[in-house]
């Protein structure tokens, strides 16, 4: 399904509108606007992505979060060890 375009102007450095113009004409993009809302997806993607790490970064330095882990680790201890020693054995 496409989605509903609107017409905006952007103002670009000259070099970039050439290797923009230069992608069009090898065929690396059927238009300008293509190729820049590409590559905008792929910025807002990147930039998503980066806050995604940022968040987990956070979460090495969480001491909550770091103690909420190892209880559910715990938790857990006994099923994983059950479910290792039924993998070696099969009944």
């Amino acid at each position: 399904m496409a989605h509903p375009t609107v017409r905006t102007t952007l103002a670009l450095p000259a070099d970039l509108l050439e290797a923009v113009d230069r992608a069009v004409g090898e065929g690396k993009a059927r238009s300008r606007n293509e190729l820049v809302a590409r590559a905008l997806r792929r910025e807002l993607a990147a930039q998503e992505s980066a806050a995604i790490d940022a968040a987990f970064a956070a979460m090495a330095d969480d001491a909550a979060y770091q103690a909420e882990a190892r209880a559910i680790d715990a938790e857990f201890a006994a099923a994983d060890w059950e479910a290792l020693r039924r993998g070696e054995n099969p009944r």
